[in-house]
């Protein structure tokens, strides 16, 4: 398989920047997620490790060998794309052969391997369709078994579950990540999906306007996130963020003041709480009900409050509360976050002592 560098990789077309800057080392086996919004580069750098596109700046490197102008067929990389891309007028097993067409092979060799690599994406009763007969969820593994075939050093994937239903995205996230453990595969998926990219990779590349926000394991961009935009885009329902102040020790929010640990000097902040961490309590922040969302297992309140609009959540599968009602929230401080008012950038060590 593949470890994959990139060092100093951009992608600009005249003044219009895609990647800019971009840094990291992938391990060899290892399933990585490139996450971000849309235009934030992820696509752009999947294209720039398949070959489609050449690098403006920077190197990209295959097992510490250059591959800037290695043509995409040379590079033994296997890609899904969004669409599926099949061929209608070919049955399902000369789809997944395709790749072996200049591949000096016996043709009872390349069926054989279709074969293997059916059975492994679960689609070996299926050979002699064509795609128009396969249901989406079909399409998509006849796509995988295709991009799998020629045993490929690097796997991409592009938004390869965006066109399936929600329970057969489950299932295929599920199905992916076990073909890829099986494979030993170096694996790159690119999505704006969260759920996605945190069911099913070792480490996550959340981007934002062509940069690296943060790479790190997703419990640890959850937990500990570098800045506001990956602690409001990693997490659902998002962040509350509250715009105040440090001033004196204290945390200062409208009219609101609390002690804090850990930073004395005077600064422009945002004090982060996950809905999920709030909690109704006998003791502490007082709010109104404004908004009840059910969401199956959950519910998710918004809340007025002195610090302004906050979200919590509650695992119950109907509402316990009702619009107007009055309730305190409380959280393991512990748990709340402060990022730089200017940069976004988290402050570590700051902490607040109470929160009522």
């Amino acid at each position: 398989m593949a470890r994959i560098e990139l060092v100093g990789v951009a992608k600009r077309w005249g003044n219009t920047v895609a990647v800019e800057d971009m840094r990291t080392e992938l391990e060899d086996r290892e399933f990585v997620a490139i996450l971000g919004p849309s235009g934030c580069g992820k696509s752009t750098t999947l294209f720039l490790l398949a070959g489609i596109y050449a690098p403006t700046e920077g190197e990209i490197r295959f097992d510490g060998v250059r591959v800037n102008e290695v043509e995409p067929k040379d590079r033994n990389v296997g890609i899904v794309f969004q669409s599926y891309a099949l061929y209608p007028n070919m049955t399902v097993e000369q789809n997944i052969m395709f790749p072996l067409r200049f591949v000096s092979m016996e043709a009872t060799e390349a069926q054989k391997q279709a074969r293997e690599i059916a059975e492994l994406v679960q689609i070996e009763k299926l050979l002699e369709r064509r795609p128009g007969q396969l249901s989406g969820g079909q399409q998509q593994r006849v796509a995988l078994a295709r991009a799998l075939i020629k045993k490929p050093n690097l796997l991409l994937l592009d938004e390869p579950l965006s066109n399936l239903d929600a329970t057969l995205r489950l299932s295929m996230r599920s199905e992916i990540r076990r073909i890829q453990r099986e494979l030993g595969v170096t694996t790159i998926l690119v999505t704006h999906d969260q759920v996605e990219a945190t069911t099913m990779a070792d480490r996550i590349i959340c981007m934002n306007d062509g940069r690296i926000e943060q790479i790190d394991t997703p419990e640890n961009l959850y937990r500990r996130p570098n800045t506001t935009f990956v602690a409001s885009f990693v997490g659902s329902p998002p962040i509350n963020l509250v715009a105040g102040s440090i001033r004196e020790s204290r945390f200062v929010a409208g009219e609101r003041s609390f002690p804090l640990s850990g930073i004395t000097e005077t600064a422009e902040v945002w004090m982060g709480l996950r809905p999920e961490l709030l909690a109704v309590a006998d003791e502490g922040l007082p709010a109104t009900v404004a908004t009840i969302e059910p969401m199956g297992r959950e519910i998710l309140y918004g809340a007025d409050s002195p610090l302004g609009f906050l979200r919590f959540l509650e695992a119950a599968p109907l509402p316990r509360f009702s619009f107007g009602d009055k309730v305190r929230l409380a959280t393991v401080v512990e748990n709340v976050l402060f990022f730089d008012g200017t940069d976004g950038g988290r402050i570590d060590g700051a902490s607040l002592n109470e929160f009522s």
